[in-house]
């Protein structure tokens, strides 16, 4: 925001890079954003009144990362890599916002037994009551109180994953075993109910029923453009790469010699 960009573009790039970046966890000092956006202007009174985000770049300490934007019709509306894959990652690594990571997955200490034991997903302190997303779109498995989990939720998203939530104040209204739920969808609240001592999100990711760190697993991404819409994506970029030219600069995130020299 510091650099100017307009708040409905800053907004539009954390959504779209938010699939494959930690924001809270990952982002280091020397690390590199761009954008290219169009801005709406009044043409009265000047004040700006939409914008648009083509394309996202990120440079972290070890990743490079750029989307574009395609709306090519209604089926295929999206963000993709220069090869054609989808921004979006079947799950969300992070189904909380403003969350501190308290403990992480592996041996540990339990802070109520007090003995060693594996802790099979990670977790996140944050306030009672901060909402908890879904980290995907699914299908309702579990939710109600489940011992030493307190209230929670079990989802299944499709014949590998499942993510789980525990330790809930509260499940939101609509939520209930076989219901469908979208990513990003509200499906309870933060709280420290069964065996907890303090406000968190117990937060597990499963692959074929079995647990997994959530913070390295590696998640599969969406849809791939369709082949018919290539050609037409690859035009689109071309022109994306004009515009970028013509302010005098190239995008760093597809830059072959930042690529050959990481």
């Amino acid at each position: 925001m510091a650099a100017g960009i307009s708040e409905s573009a800053f907004n539009d790039y954390t959504r779209v890079m938010g699939f494959s970046v930690d924001f809270q966890r990952e982002i280091r000092t020397g690390d590199r954003f761009e954008l290219l956006y169009e801005t709406e202007r009044d043409s009265i009174d000047g004040k700006v009144v939409s914008g648009k985000l083509h394309y996202a770049g990120l440079v972290l300490s070890d990743e490079q990362l750029g989307f574009f934007r395609y709306d090519g019709d209604k089926d295929t509306i999206g963000w993709y890599d220069e090869n054609g894959n989808s921004a979006a990652r079947t799950l969300i690594r992070t189904p909380i916002s403003g969350a501190r990571l308290s403990s992480s997955f592996g041996h540990r200490k339990h802070p109520v037994s007090g003995f060693n034991a594996m802790h099979k997903g990670v977790d996140f302190a944050a306030p009672r009551g901060t909402p908890i997303i879904a980290a995907g779109s699914g299908v309702i498995r579990e939710a109600g109180w489940k011992g030493s989990f307190g209230r929670y939720i079990r989802i299944r998203h499709n014949s590998t994953y499942d993510t789980a939530y525990a330790h809930m104040s509260r499940i939101a209204p609509n939520i209930h075993p076989g219901s469908r739920v979208k990513q990003g969808e509200i499906i309870g609240y933060v709280g420290s109910t069964g065996k907890s001592t303090g406000a968190h999100l117990h937060y597990e990711v499963m692959v074929n029923n079995r647990q997994v760190n959530p913070m390295t697993v590696r998640l599969p991404t969406g849809e791939r453009i369709d082949d018919q819409h290539l050609a037409a994506f690859q035009k689109t970029i071309a022109a994306i790469d004009q515009e970028v030219l013509s302010h005098g600069t190239i995008r760093f995130a597809g830059d072959v010699t930042i690529k050959n020299t990481q």
